[in-house]
């Protein structure tokens, strides 16, 4: 782990009052704060800090008015095993699987530059990139190397929306010196956990993970309500959040295919065609995101899947396969004081068609015996010499533990 300097300090949060077009800056090494354009040191088009001479400056008219952002670690997996070995710093990485059908989980920067990415198929990266170094995930590991992140984050708010392991919003309205507390808490991952992040910061969520994504690895980047309209028009329709690749290709067909396409549509245009979600789009491509930093972190549901090397019809072996995810199913929801009131199985077909099935429980329970007990029957009426590339196992229905197993359970 990464110890380094102590992480620097604000030198200064006085910012003059911004007039006209004039910018606020920020120094991102030093976090000397300055007026833009009066005091940043011109060099080859470039503004440097005054005070340390760096040109990872901030400067932007709306600096000191935004207050979402979005903090994303950089190619996380990768990062950490290339902290905690660093002959591997130079060689391109990928995380996940050497199975046939393993998919990539974190491709390094410089597996990147071959073309690999996350969730490509492992043997079409290995095709790109012959040469990556490939490790197994560490999830044990990257869920320490997580909760250390998010320690920071807490130490300058309580408005905190984890999305995964690697990425949170915060909410930082209720601070004045939002600019110094994000460059502070990307030098202090830096220094104190060894892997770098990247900063979205603008006046809602949808804006603010657009922006952390511009400028990977160690970006910060901005996006003010006076840009947003222009910022977004020319992007690809996919660019939008909840836009997936079936609603990218109605949208294509139907003369969607960039933002701005939908900005010169009517709402009613738009939700005639596409529904709710018609007006939906329309408010995200003008930049109207009303979305709160949501910090209720109860969990909705836990589960745990397993795919196949070669794809499977024997019932037994699937059902081997799922009293093996039930145990895990149970380990979590122990270790998370919960009880499940519905279970519910999930198959993947050779043709990845999903099947999804479930069954509500007597009792709640955390008990990978009374999870199978209902489980079981779901799964044999699908097994039926059909095979699947997948098996997954999942609870619904989650409450305290206190509620879990009556006794009366056992002595049937």
């Amino acid at each position: 782990m990464g110890t380094g300097a102590q992480p620097q300090t604000v030198l200064s949060q006085t910012v003059l009052p911004q007039a006209g077009g004039v910018q606020a800056a920020l120094c991102r090494e030093c976090l000397t704060a300055w007026q833009g354009g009066d005091t940043g040191e011109e060099t080859g088009g470039e503004t440097r800090c005054p005070a340390c001479g760096s040109r990872r400056v901030l400067a932007h008219p709306e600096l000191r008015s935004l207050a979402i952002a979005h903090v994303d670690c950089d190619s996380f997996y990768a990062s950490i095993e290339k902290r905690d070995n660093p002959a591997l710093k130079e060689k391109p990485l990928l995380i996940g699987g050497t199975g046939p059908r393993s998919v990539v989980s974190t491709a390094c920067y410089l597996a990147r530059k071959y073309g690999c990415r996350s969730a490509m198929p492992m043997y079409k990266a290995r095709e790109l990139c012959p040469q990556a170094v490939i490790l197994p995930p560490d999830h044990g590991k990257y869920r320490r190397v997580s909760a250390e992140i998010h320690h920071i984050f807490e130490q300058y708010t309580d408005l905190i929306q984890p999305v995964a392991l690697d990425e949170a919003y915060l909410d930082l309205a209720h601070r004045d010196d939002i600019p110094e507390v994000l460059a502070n808490i990307a030098l202090r991952v830096e220094q104190e956990v060894g892997i770098s992040v990247s900063i979205g910061l603008s006046y809602c969520k949808f804006l603010a993970k657009m922006a952390s994504d511009l400028n990977k690895p160690r970006g910060f980047s901005i996006v003010g309500r006076s840009e947003a309209v222009a910022f977004l028009a020319p992007q690809p329709v996919r660019a939008i959040h909840g836009v997936g690749p079936a609603l990218e290709r109605k949208l294509i067909e139907q003369g969607f295919p960039t933002v701005a396409d939908l900005q010169a549509a009517s709402p009613l245009d738009l939700k005639a065609r596409f529904g709710s979600m018609g007006r939906h789009l329309w408010h995200l491509a003008h930049g109207e995101d009303d979305r709160p930093v949501n910090t209720d972190r109860e969990a909705k549901s836990i589960s745990a899947e397993t795919t196949y090397d070669v794809d499977q019809s024997d019932p037994e072996a699937l059902l081997a396969t799922l009293q093996a995810l039930a145990e895990r199913v149970e380990t979590r929801l122990k270790r998370a004081d919960l009880s499940a009131s519905v279970v519910q199985i999930k198959l993947k077909t050779p043709d990845f068609r999903l099947l999804t099935r479930q069954a509500r429980l007597p009792d709640p329970t955390q008990r990978a015996r009374q999870l199978m007990r209902h489980a079981e029957p779901l799964l044999r009426r699908e097994a039926t010499g059909r095979a699947f590339r997948l098996v997954g196992l999942g609870v619904d229905g989650l409450g305290p533990s206190q509620a879990a197993d009556p006794p009366d359970l056992f002595s049937l």
